[in-house]
């Protein structure tokens, strides 16, 4: 049995739903901002991650149809920047740095929610599938962190 902040998951497939949820919302997190957002960059960033969740959903679709992912033999760096930053609120006003602060600490919840299904996952094949699900977003992770440290941290 599964556990997600004291809520069990009866089978796998609850937490194949679960998670095909986390990746719609953050599809439509990202879908919405890059709309309202008012610089291209970012804007253009934030369509991107919106592409990548969706076919974040779509590898959990499938790994409900029977297929499994296999993780990368590389690891992916941490420049753990949103470990020193606050998380910034979603805001029609919000500026470029909060833009990007907010995005890091959603993709950093991501890689810990699959990490955390990996360690609680019994077959060494669901094992692997939320292992790489969790290196693709630490993979967005990574990005938005070198965006941050290369247009923000670099400016002061």
């Amino acid at each position: 049995m599964f556990k997600k902040n004291a809520v069990d998951f009866r089978n796998l497939e609850e937490v194949l739903n679960f998670a095909v949820k986390g990746e719609e919302e953050a599809h439509a997190f990202y879908a919405e901002w890059s709309q309202k957002l008012s610089d291209k960059a970012l804007k253009k960033v934030f369509e991107e991650l919106a592409g990548e969740e969706m076919k974040h959903k779509e590898f959990l679709l499938n790994v409900k149809k029977g297929e499994s992912l296999k993780p990368s033999e590389t690891e992916i760096m941490d420049l753990k920047i949103s470990e020193y930053i606050s998380d910034a609120r979603a805001s029609a006003d919000m500026d470029y740095q909060d833009a990007l602060s907010l995005a890091m600490h959603k993709e950093k919840e991501a890689y810990k929610l699959y990490t955390g299904l990996a360690a609680m996952s019994k077959s060494e094949e669901m094992k692997n599938t939320f292992k790489a699900l969790a290196q693709e977003e630490a993979k967005h992770k990574l990005r938005l962190e070198i965006m941050y440290d290369e247009e923000i941290l670099k400016e002061n």
